[in-house]
C-alpha cells in the first residue's frame, strides 16, 4: 500500500492537473445549447443563490451542476433563507423539521450537533455537506455550521455515492453558504428567547470594485438554556470574496471561524422507565440535568478556508475547482445517566474527550454539451479527494449515582480513564462521470458511474489499517410533459466506508442499492413544486453484535413513500406540506430474534404543514401570521420491538410585522409545551423532545 505522503502527493497532483487556470478568451458558440442551461433571472434561478419565497427553481445537489429540480432523478427539497427565518431556526436541524423523510433532533435539543436521520438512516456522520464538499465527522471529531451563515439548505434523498463518494445511503444535506451577490446588503438582527438566550447577527455585503464583491456574516449568541445549569456562548463569522479574474474566470473565497463554550444540556441519556412510562416515583423532570456543573464543560474552536474557481471555455464548456481546509479542536467533560443503580438512583458515567480534526476536500470537474444527432448530451467528468485526520482521546469512569427525583450535586468523581488514544486518518480518491441525455422532445436519461478508493490508517489504541475500492452507479429516466408534469424512475448503488476493525481486518464499506420512482409537477398556473416519490433502499454490510466483537452480516431495508408541496400561492400566501410513510426492517443480523423488526429511534410515519400569510393592504398591512403542525409517529426503544415510544403532534406559530427597512417576529415552537420523548436508543438512553420555545427577533436594514 502506498504511503500517506505519496498518496496525498498523487491526489493533489491530479487535482491541479484537472483545471486549466489560463484566462483564455471566451469562444463564440456556433449553435444554441438547449440542454439544462439555466438563465438566472432574479431570485430562485441559480442552484446556489437566494430562493424566492418557499419555491426554488434549481439545485446543484442532484447533479453537481445547476439543474432544475424536476430534472433530478431523485427526490430533492430546497429551503431558502426566507423559509429558514420563518421557522425562527437557530440550527440546521431546527430548520429541517418540516422536510419529508428527515427526522431531526432524535435525542432532543443539542446545541453542539445537528442530529439527522434520512429515510431511516443516520446522516450525521457522512451525510452532511457544505457547498458540495463533505463535512465528515466521526466520534466527536467534526464541524458545526451555524445556520445564520447559510443561503439555503438542500436535501437530496436517496443513495448519492455516485456523485459524492462514501455517504449516507438515505440521503444527504447540502448547506450552501451565503456568498457575495454584487448587491448592497446591510442587515442587523437581534433575538432573545424566554430562557434568556440572546443573539446579535449581521450580514453585510457590497461591490468593492468592478471586479470584486465582498460579504461578511456572523452571529454572537449566549445565555441560559431550558434545562438546569445549561448555558453557552457561541460566535461565528464568515467572510467571503468573489473576484472576476477575467471575462471567463471567477474566484470565490469562503472562510469561517466558530467558537462555542458552555455547559451541556440535560434531558438526554435517560431510562425508558421514568420518561416514556412512569417509574415508582413518577417521571423524571424534563428540565433536570444529571451532570456535575463544576466539572461539565464544552469548548469548540473551529476554522475553515475554501474557494470555488470557475473557468468558461465557451461552446457550453466549463471547468470548476472547489477546495476547503478545515480544523476543529473540541474538548468536553460531562456526567450522564446510564440506567438505575437503585429504584430511585441513576448510575452515571463520567466522560471526557479531546478531539482535534483536520479535513481537506477538493472537487474538480469539467462539464459541457455535445450533440450526437438526435441526442443532446450534457457531460460531467470529475475527480475529488478527501482527507480526514482525527487525533482523539476518550476517557470514562463510573461516576457516583444520583437521585432521579431529588438530585444532589457536588460529590467527588473518580478521574476518567482513557480507553481510546488514537490518531486516525482516512483518505478517499474518486473519479466520476455523468451524462444527461435529452432526446425525443421531452425524454431525459441520466447515467452516472464512479470509482472510489479509500485508505484507512489508525495508530494507537485501537490500531488498524487497510484499503478498499468500490464502484457505484446511477441510471435515471424522466419525461417532461408540456404541462409541467415530470414522471421519473432511477436505480442507484452506494457505499459508505466504515471505520473500525475486528479479528478479520478493517471493516468493509457498507453498500447497497436503491430503486426510486416518482412524479414532480411544476405547473405554469402557480409558483409551486409538488413531488411524490416511492423508494426501496437496502443497506448491506451493517455492523452487528457487541462493540468488541462486531461482524458485518447485517442488512436493513427501508421502503416507503414521500410527498411534498412547496407553493408561493400568491405574493401573500406561502405553503409547505409534507408526509413520509416508511417500512424499515432489519433483514439480516447475528441476532435472529430481531430479524423483521424495526431499528430503534426511527419513526416510520411523519407529516407536517406550514402556512404563512402577509397582509399587504388595510389596517394590518405589513403583518405576517403563520403556523404549522408537525406529526412524528411512534418509534421503538429497542430492536426487539418490545418498548414503544409514543407518537406526538406539535404546533408552531409565527407573528411578524415588517415596515420599510425594519421588522419584528415572534416565533413560538411547541405552543402547548407538549411533554414528550423524541426517541430512545435502547431502554437506557431516551431523550426528551424540546419544550415550548418563545423567541422574539428584530431586524434592521439600511
Amino acid at each position: 500500500m502506498p504511503s500517506d505522503r505519496s498518496t496525498l502527493t498523487r491526489a493533489l497532483a491530479l487535482t491541479l492537473a484537472t483545471l486549466p487556470l489560463a484566462g483564455t478568451a471566451r469562444a463564440q458558440s456556433t449553435a444554441p445549447v438547449e440542454l439544462d442551461e439555466i438563465v438566472v433571472q432574479g431570485e430562485g434561478g441559480s442552484g446556489t443563490g437566494p430562493v424566492k419565497g418557499y419555491v426554488a427553481k434549481a439545485t446543484t445537489a442532484g447533479a453537481k451542476t445547476d439543474l432544475p429540480i424536476e430534472k433530478v432523478p431523485q427526490s430533492v427539497s430546497v429551503m431558502g433563507r426566507e423559509e429558514i427565518d420563518a421557522r425562527g431556526a437557530d440550527k440546521v436541524d431546527e430548520a429541517l423539521r418540516y422536510t419529508p423523510g428527515v427526522f431531526t433532533q432524535p435525542f432532543g435539543s443539542d446545541g453542539d450537533t445537528d442530529w439527522l436521520f434520512i429515510r431511516g438512516f443516520q446522516a450525521t456522520q457522512s451525510g452532511v455537506y457544505l457547498d458540495g464538499l463533505q463535512s465528515y465527522s466521526y466520534a466527536f471529531g467534526g464541524f458545526l455550521i451555524d445556520s445564520n451563515d447559510l443561503e439555503r439548505i438542500e436535501t437530496l434523498r436517496g443513495a448519492s455515492s455516485v456523485l459524492y463518494g462514501g455517504s449516507n445511503p438515505g440521503g444527504l444535506i447540502n448547506m450552501v453558504s451565503k456568498r457575495p451577490t454584487g448587491e448592497r446588503i446591510r442587515k442587523i438582527e437581534t433575538s432573545i428567547n424566554d430562557a434568556g438566550y440572546a443573539s446579535l447577527g449581521f450580514d453585510i455585503g457590497d461591490r468593492i470594485s468592478d471586479t470584486v464583491a465582498a460579504r461578511i456574516s456572523g452571529r454572537l449568541a449566549g445565555g441560559d438554556g431550558y434545562t438546569d445549569f445549561e448555558e453557552n456562548i457561541r460566535g461565528t463569522v464568515s467572510p467571503s470574496l468573489t473576484i472576476d479574474l477575467s471575462d471567463t474566470t471567477q474566484l470565490t473565497v469562503l472562510a469561517n471561524y466558530t467558537h462555542l463554550d458552555g455547559v451541556h444540556n440535560g434531558g438526554s441519556f435517560l431510562p425508558y422507565v421514568g420518561t416514556v412510562v412512569a417509574a415508582p416515583y413518577g417521571y423524571i423532570d424534563r428540565d433536570a440535568n444529571f451532570t456535575e456543573p463544576d466539572i461539565d464543560n464544552y469548548d469548540r474552536e473551529q476554522g475553515s478556508l475554501g474557494y470555488e474557481l470557475e473557468h468558461e471555455f465557451g461552446d457550453g464548456w466549463k471547468a470548476t475547482q472547489a477546495a476547503r481546509i478545515a480544523y476543529s479542536d473540541v474538548e468536553e467533560a460531562s456526567l450522564y445517566a446510564y440506567a438505575y443503580s437503585s429504584p430511585t438512583e441513576l448510575a452515571r458515567i463520567n466522560f471526557a474527550h479531546h478531539s482535534k480534526t483536520f479535513a481537506l476536500n477538493t472537487d474538480n470537474r469539467i462539464e459541457g454539451t455535445v450533440d450526437t444527432g438526435p441526442l443532446e448530451h450534457k457531460l460531467l467528468l470529475g475527480l475529488d479527494y478527501r482527507l480526514y485526520d482525527l487525533d482523539q482521546v476518550q476517557a470514562s469512569s463510573l461516576g457516583t449515582p444520583i437521585s432521579a427525583p431529588n438530585p444532589v450535586y457536588g460529590s467527588p468523581q473518580p478521574a476518567p480513564v482513557p480507553y481510546i488514544d488514537q490518531t486516525l486518518r482516512q483518505q478517499q480518491l474518486g473519479f466520476y462521470a455523468q451524462d444527461q441525455i435529452a432526446f425525443g422532445d421531452g425524454w431525459l436519461a441520466t447515467l452516472n458511474g464512479r470509482y472510489d478508493h479509500v485508505w484507512t490508517d489508525a495508530v494507537g489504541t485501537p490500531a488498524y489499517s487497510g484499503d478498499d475500492g468500490q464502484w457505484s452507479g446511477r441510471a435515471g429516466l424522466a419525461y417532461e410533459f408540456d404541462n409541467g408534469l415530470t414522471p421519473y424512475a432511477s436505480v442507484s448503488t452506494f457505499f459508505a466506508p466504515v471505520l473500525g476493525a475486528n479479528g478479520s481486518g478493517v471493516f468493509l464499506p457498507e453498500s447497497g442499492q436503491q430503486y426510486e420512482a416518482g412524479i414532480k409537477y411544476r405547473p405554469d398556473w402557480i409558483d409551486g413544486l409538488f413531488t411524490v416519490s416511492v423508494f426501496d433502499l437496502t443497506k448491506q454490510n451493517v455492523l452487528t453484535g457487541p462493540w468488541n466483537a462486531q461482524t458485518q452480516i447485517g442488512e436493513v431495508n427501508s421502503r416507503g413513500v414521500e410527498l411534498e408541496a412547496k407553493v408561493n400561492l400568491t405574493e401573500n400566501w406561502k405553503l409547505t406540506a409534507s408526509a413520509a410513510v416508511m417500512d424499515v426492517d432489519i433483514t439480516q443480523d447475528a441476532d435472529a430474534a430481531i430479524i423483521g423488526k424495526t431499528p430503534y429511534v426511527i419513526p416510520e410515519t411523519m407529516a407536517s404543514a406550514w402556512l404563512d400569510y402577509t397582509f399587504s393592504t388595510g389596517a394590518f398591512e405589513g403583518f405576517t401570521v403563520g403556523g404549522g403542525l408537525r406529526y412524528v409517529g411512534s418509534s421503538w426503544a429497542d430492536n426487539e420491538n418490545t418498548l414503544k415510544v409514543p407518537d406526538v403532534l406539535l404546533a408552531d406559530a409565527r407573528i411578524g410585522y415588517s415596515r420599510d427597512n425594519w421588522g419584528i417576529d415572534l416565533n413560538v415552537n411547541n405552543i402547548f409545551d407538549t411533554d414528550y420523548v423524541a426517541s430512545c436508543q435502547t431502554a437506557y438512553s431516551c431523550g426528551y423532545g424540546e419544550g415550548r420555545v418563545i423567541k422574539l427577533t428584530g431586524h434592521f436594514s439600511w
